[in-house]
């Protein structure tokens, strides 16, 4: 059963430093408590980061997932393959900018391949929410000082 969760919050940024600060893989560990180690298999034209291979660590269960991502001037998606975890997986962010101010949705569906107790959903839905935006946040403050 595919489980949903979502969250939007208003960034004192651009969407350019929001996408630059997603696409830059290599210090995606650094801000994201979820990563472990993330590496670029190829990009697009652009230069933006294509296919990544991400090892992810939540609530204490690891896994190794092959991520496709598509950019957009105001949006960015990714895909998952399946891993031992998960049957799948699709994210997003959709940006829309308000003046000098940018309202940064994320939005998560990711299918577990076992069933896992409500209780532990609700906690790593919390996890995986405040490491895409609040974190996400801090590092793009961050990078823009």
């Amino acid at each position: 059963m595919a489980v949903r969760a979502s969250r939007e919050a208003v960034f004192d940024a651009s969407p350019q430093a929001i996408l630059d600060t997603l696409a830059d893989m290599d210090a995606l560990p650094s801000w994201s408590k979820l990563h472990r180690d993330v590496t670029v298999l190829d990009r697009h034209p652009d230069g933006r980061p294509h296919h990544v291979q991400a090892t992810m660590r939540l609530m204490g269960v690891t896994d190794r997932e092959l991520l496709e991502y598509h950019w957009g001037e105001d949006w960015v998606v990714w895909d998952a393959k399946d891993t031992f975890q998960q049957r799948g997986q699709h994210a997003e962010y959709n940006l829309t900018p308000e003046g000098e101010m940018t309202r940064v949705r994320f939005d998560i569906t990711v299918d577990p391949s076992a069933p896992v107790p409500r209780f532990l959903l609700k906690r790593a839905k919390s996890i995986v929410l405040d490491t895409a935006i609040d974190r996400l946040r801090s590092r793009v403050t961050r990078n823009r000082g």
